[in-house]
């Protein structure tokens, strides 16, 4: 099994979990793209966030080099998003991936999209087959993968919504 393979699944999988809150309240996404001037149609959002979904969930269950780099294009269009969004001092409370949670643009975000977009490239090299059929047919091995891999997407979780706030607030305590 790649030695990628744990943080190709976590890639994945957030872009999975990512398209299925938007697809089940496209509201923050919608509002969102508006301050950006941007389509923003709930349609709009949820189809594209049902390609998010596919994708995330394709890349690890059929695997291959289109769908990883289908995954790191989709952190690369986030990454220049969020650019977009600092770049234009557009006040957005959110962007609907991780559902109402207060989560404005910041430039940690530039920073793991690029990073989780770098893993799924990587992934597009190394890991010719389905990552599933890794985990399933070496077990001991993809327990241990799954079970850091879980605690990995709790932590990037903390790392797009908590980081930022915690940054902010430090910011707006520090003397000056």
């Amino acid at each position: 099994m790649p030695a990628i393979s744990g943080l190709a699944l976590v890639a994945a999988a957030l872009l999975a979990m990512a398209g299925a809150q938007k697809i089940l309240d496209p509201a923050m996404t919608v509002g969102a793209l508006r301050a950006l001037r941007l389509p923003s149609s709930s349609r709009l959002v949820r189809a594209g966030s049902g390609a998010e979904l596919t994708v995330g969930v394709a890349a690890v269950a059929i695997g291959g080099a289109l769908l990883w780099w289908l995954v790191a294009l989709s952190y690369l269009a986030f990454a220049g998003f969020v650019i977009a969004a600092l770049r234009k001092g557009t006040m957005i409370g959110s962007c609907g991936c991780f559902g109402r949670e207060d989560t404005p643009p910041h430039p940690t975000h530039v920073v793991l999209n690029v990073g989780l977009a770098f893993v799924a490239g990587v992934a597009a090299i190394r890991m010719p087959g389905a990552l599933v059929e890794e985990l399933v047919d070496h077990p001991g091995q993809g327990a241990p993968v799954v079970l850091l891999a879980s605690v990995t997407l709790y932590l990037l979780y903390a790392a797009y919504v908590d980081l930022p706030r915690a940054l902010a607030a430090g910011r707006a305590v520090a003397p000056g």
